[in-house]
């Protein structure tokens, strides 16, 4: 099982981080070893100082495809649910800084919290679905689809050129603006429109 997530597809996800704006999609890879499910705690890691939520709303792979053309990418994948990208920043930006590849800013275990998948025949429109994070009970983020530089089937087409894509894999789709860290104690409540699909806490 792959776990693909999907850098800078939010305009203003892009502009907060001061970084340019994508011309096609931008994907990098975390180990199965990252996913967290159950609303299980996210244990803050001693090598970082700087966590921070990214929320993401995750589409799974159905079937196996590859070279998959944009017209035929809705049939490989039926459910919706969302997720948390969890960011070492701190780490990020050293890499950042010496040219290096940041996996472990992104990949390392327990980075992707998962929750509960919704049949995507319960949304009238795919390009207008509203996700958002709550911290402590405070809104943190909010997005909808209709913001994505690239939608659902244009990332399923373009990510299988490259990689074959196999039934249970996991996009993470990009994050909307408001970034930020989170601290031992905090409660992180993730939902699409407005259903609680996703709730555990930072230890």
């Amino acid at each position: 099982m792959k776990i693909i997530c999907i850098g800078r597809n939010y305009l203003e996800h892009a502009k907060e981080m001061h970084s340019p704006v994508p011309a096609e999609p931008i994907f990098f890879l975390k180990p199965d070893t990252a996913i967290i499910k159950d609303n299980q705690p996210f244990y803050y890691p001693d090598f970082s100082k700087e966590i921070h939520h990214e929320v993401e709303l995750v589409i799974k792979i159905n079937k196996t495809g590859k070279n998959i053309d944009t017209q035929f990418a809705h049939k490989y994948y039926d459910e919706i649910g969302i997720g948390i990208d969890f960011t070492a920043r701190d780490i990020q930006a050293k890499c950042k800084e010496k040219g290096l590849p940041w996996e472990k800013a992104k990949a390392f275990d327990g980075s992707a919290p998962i929750g509960k998948f919704i049949d995507k025949k319960k949304f009238a429109d795919q390009n207008n679905i509203n996700f958002q994070l709550s911290i402590n009970g405070k809104s943190v983020q909010k997005g909808n689809t209709k913001d994505l530089l690239f939608n659902f089937d244009t990332l399923i087409a373009y990510i299988s050129k490259f990689f074959t894509l196999k039934t249970g894999d996991l996009i993470y789709t990009g994050t909307p603006e408001g970034v930020g860290p989170v601290a031992i104690g905090d409660k992180l409540q993730a939902s699409i429109e407005n259903e609680i699909l996703l709730s555990f806490e930072i230890k």
